[in-house]
């Protein structure tokens, strides 16, 4: 069996969000079972060097959109720690120019441009390379033009007949809309695209509505969130083409690395431990206290948030109790870049509060001392596919203070249940996830159920080798019929 799958970033060479964390560890657990391609853009933030990324030979090939030749290249390397290919699709005009995965304030139909030209070049250069593939899972709407191009463009090319594609969403939020002339760019014939069952959406492209439409298998990051985005709440108005396309649906929760994200081996914290060892942890919260400027305090916790400052992440609920946070016998630690709103949010808190501080950007290493080091670990999502930042931090020990949805319902056990691995709310208000940390400031005095919950949470089982199963098995019934 041949799996081919396609995304715009795949870690560890390019990282924006969760998307490049999936797309670059569950090829590795299935790697047994399946000869697996990945395919994804060149971007310029990408360390060729590092990786041992080299061209392959002969690989220039040109393809026209909109009556204007463009020239790309191929490059390739393995996936580290595995005989997997990744191969890289270089272009000068839209992806090495940039040294982002996701470049701000570009003009939207150049977006639409970007990732036409990457899931049509992928096409062509599996054929080159005769990587006839038996599925290919393409994933958010970067890649949902595969789907429409193997329906439309590729619908009686012999090399692909047999393809079954698999159209997995990491965010329903982003959807990839714009006026119908991008089809034009996109060398696809409106009369078969471009009707209410395909990619026509209130009068403009949707590509994820023709990538819903038109795959074989729809997959949600978590069984909760399946079920949410067929509702009005959480559909984002495409709840009624998921309802029309329910048979095709699967909720399939997400995991992450254990090789990657494990506090007994993590280079980048101060101090090693496990769960047998987890008084070590304590180490790791007197350097992140350190990092930070704040006084340690062994019996003061340390909340923490690594996240994109978007209004998705809740940081509104942050905005809402600043003044009860600066006021709480308790340090907050926060570490992220997105709107400009929210940063400057933060940046005020750090500089004028004696207990709340924060780092505007990203360095992983720099996250994985947080995880180590704080007590516990706030993500009070307005909504959250699955979220892979509670799994790391109950990896890490660190106990998750959620709001009940999505995958975070899933995930995280609510005190004051058997096994509780962390604290839930539901009401999406200041008040409410002011009492979950309430909660949970009550529990850490109780040092004895803190740790219980500490234990249970480092001993939960989130690893992509549980997860990985369940994607096989779709695999394998959809390749055979």
């Amino acid at each position: 069996m041949k799996i081919l799958f396609a995304a715009a970033e795949v870690a560890p060479f390019s990282k924006a969000g969760g998307l490049a964390d999936v797309v670059g560890s569950l090829p590795k657990y299935i790697e047994k079972d399946a000869e697996i391609a990945i395919f994804t853009p060149l971007h310029g933030l990408i360390d060729v060097n590092k990786y041992g990324i080299k061209e392959l030979e002969n690989s220039e090939m040109w393809l026209t959109f909109d009556r204007m030749g463009h020239k790309f290249r191929l490059f390739m390397c393995k996936l580290p720690g595995t005989n997997i290919n990744v191969f890289f699709v270089h272009n000068d005009w839209y992806f090495t120019c940039f040294k982002d995965v996701y470049p701000k304030w570009l003009d939207p139909k150049y977006e639409h441009e970007r990732y036409i030209a990457f899931s049509l070049a992928t096409l062509e250069y599996a054929k080159l390379l005769n990587f006839k593939a038996d599925i290919i899972h393409a994933n958010d709407w970067h890649t949902a033009m595969i789907p429409v191009y193997l329906h439309s463009n590729y619908r009686y090319d012999d090399f692909w007949k047999n393809t079954k594609t698999v159209f997995e969403i990491h965010n329903l939020a982003y959807q990839g809309v714009w006026f119908e002339d991008v089809l034009d760019f996109a060398n696809m014939r409106k009369d078969i695209v471009y009707n209410e069952w395909g990619v026509e959406h209130y009068g403009k492209v949707n590509w994820m509505k023709g990538a819903i439409n038109y795959s074989d298998k729809i997959v949600a990051v978590s069984p909760n969130y399946a079920r949410e985005i067929l509702t009005g709440e959480y559909g984002e108005g495409m709840d009624y083409t998921l309802r029309m396309n329910q048979g095709k649906l699967v909720g399939i929760l997400n995991g992450i690395d254990y090789d990657v994200f494990n506090p007994a081996t993590d280079k980048n914290i101060e101090k090693k431990y496990d769960v047998k060892s987890l008084k070590n942890k304590e180490e790791n919260k007197r350097h992140l206290c350190e990092i930070f400027g704040l006084e340690y305090h062994k019996d003061r916790p340390v909340y923490a948030m690594v996240s994109r400052l978007v209004g998705q992440k809740g940081i509104d609920l942050i905005r809402q109790c600043e003044n009860e946070l600066k006021n709480l016998n308790a340090d907050f630690i926060f570490l992220g870049s997105g709107e400009k709103d929210y940063e400057n949010l933060l940046i005020w808190l750090s500089n004028n509060t004696n207990n709340i501080r924060a780092y505007i950007g990203y360095k992983a290493d720099l996250a994985n001392q947080i995880y180590a080091g704080a007590d516990f670990y706030l993500m009070p999502s307005k909504f959250e596919p699955c979220g892979l930042s509670q799994l790391i931090a109950m990896r890490y020990g660190t106990l998750p203070i959620v709001r009940a949805t999505g995958g975070l319902e899933d995930t995280v056990v609510g005190y004051p249940l058997d096994d509780s691995t962390g604290f839930k709310f539901w009401g999406y208000s200041g008040w409410d996830m002011m009492q979950a940390i309430y909660c949970s400031i009550g529990v850490y005095n109780d040092k004895f159920t803190f740790n219980a919950m500490r234990k249970s949470a480092m001993e939960a089982d989130f690893s992509w080798r549980r997860s990985s199963a369940v994607y096989l098995n779709m695999y394998k019934e959809l390749a055979q019929k």
